[in-house]
């Protein structure tokens, strides 16, 4: 069984460590058994490609690489700032996501 992480698709995400720190994106896809996240317009990287039918001239694309799941931090919905997300159930009796700093919910 695969373990479960304070960061989902769509969230919107602060990077607290490494070469993007300070940077703030959403989360495009979640790797859960590498523990690593692709997050829009962070730790771009340079992809040398050969001419094909999606690129016809080749050349250098910039493109986004994992960033591991430790160096992210979910934001806030109330004051934007990173935070920590716990979890509990709501007056539905399911299972949310919460935000430490202000207690609501994440989305």
């Amino acid at each position: 069984m695969q373990k479960k992480l304070h960061i989902k698709k769509g969230d919107t995400v602060a990077v607290i460590a490494g070469e993007s720190k300070g940077q703030k994106g959403r989360v495009l896809e979640v790797d859960r058994e590498k523990n690593k996240a692709l997050v829009e317009g962070i730790n771009m990287v340079s992809k040398h490609t050969k001419p094909n039918a999606k690129a016809p001239q080749g050349g250098i694309l910039k493109k986004e690489a994992p960033v591991h799941i430790s160096n992210l931090m979910v934001i806030d919905p109330a004051s934007g700032k990173p935070t920590r997300v716990g979890r509990k159930l709501n007056d539905k009796n399911k299972l949310v996501r919460y935000a430490k700093k202000s207690g609501e919910e994440i989305k």
